[in-house]
């Protein structure tokens, strides 16, 4: 009777270390919600950081490819999981957003959730919850790739595929990276020069990205693109100085950065509002 009285002890105390269960989110209290873990919860995001979709210069038809797609999804039709990839600061992640804040006011059970890619193995937990909600979930992770010796992309097969469950049909995946086939080139080489069969090496992670109904490519714009951009935002703004100081500005901005991009026309346009007094909201 002692030793069950001691196994009863440590059973209550286990059960008492155990986190306790993740209650029923609410997902109508916001539009979009990040998940956690350790322990596992979906904080509600009322505001999410985004630019509006029109602002968004130089990407039309990746614009409006991922928009048709996640139009029909909202919809309940048919519709791919989405790999934006290419060029940084180039719109990718902002477009996944942009595209949930276009689409959200007339499909409010248009739900944006994020997922951070070291926590892509507590996906299986958080798919659950998901699919036992009556809403529409683009399930997002910004910036994904893998290294040589990373197992996180085995999870993520779980959204892909979805095992014997199969993906929930209320929930499509988005991924942004700067890499086609989220991996270095030289490890796809290295695993290649270096494996008894080098095809089979590389096969299951190159495949991955294979998995994508819809590659999406993002590249550097060109001078004319980037001084649209920053038109564009000081039109949003009401903000309207001298066009031939501005342009002088920006090219001088984008040369000492060495680059041209969606981002850096935004750092020059928040510098410039800044200078003008102007607030952002």
């Amino acid at each position: 009777m002692k030793g069950k009285a001691l196994l009863d002890r440590i059973a209550g105390a286990l059960e008492r270390m155990a986190p306790a269960p993740m209650a029923a989110p609410d997902f109508g209290a916001a539009p979009a919600f990040v998940w956690h873990v350790a322990p596992d919860r979906l904080e509600p995001v009322t505001r999410v950081n985004r630019v509006d979709l029109d602002l968004l210069v130089g990407i039309d038809r990746s614009r409006d490819t991922l928009l048709a797609n996640t139009r029909r999804f909202a919809e309940g039709l048919p519709a791919n999981n989405a790999l934006l990839w290419g060029a940084r600061g180039m719109g990718k992640s902002s477009l996944v957003k942009a595209v949930h804040g276009h689409l959200q006011a007339g499909h409010p059970d248009l739900k944006l959730v994020e997922l951070q890619r070291e926590d892509l193995p507590s996906v299986g937990r958080l798919l659950n919850h998901l699919r036992a909600a009556p809403y529409r979930f683009v399930l997002f992770c910004d910036d994904l790739s893998f290294s040589h010796d990373d197992q996180h992309y085995k999870s993520l097969k779980a959204v892909l595929d979805g095992g014997i469950e199969g993906r929930p049909d209320n929930v499509v995946f988005y991924a942004t990276s700067n890499r086609r086939h989220l991996m270095p080139r030289d490890m796809i080489e290295n695993e290649r020069s270096s494996a008894i069969n080098p095809s089979e090496a590389v096969e299951e992670k190159v495949s991955l990205s294979d998995r994508f109904g819809l590659w999406l490519g993002f590249h550097p714009c060109s001078q004319d693109e980037f001084l649209a951009m920053i038109d564009g935002y000081c039109a949003a703004h009401g903000l309207a100085p001298d066009p031939e100081v501005l342009r002088a500005e920006a090219i001088e901005w984008q040369a000492t950065r060495g680059a041209r991009s969606g981002r850096v026309a935004w750092q020059f346009f928040t510098d410039l509002a800044g200078r003008h007094g102007l607030r952002l909201e």
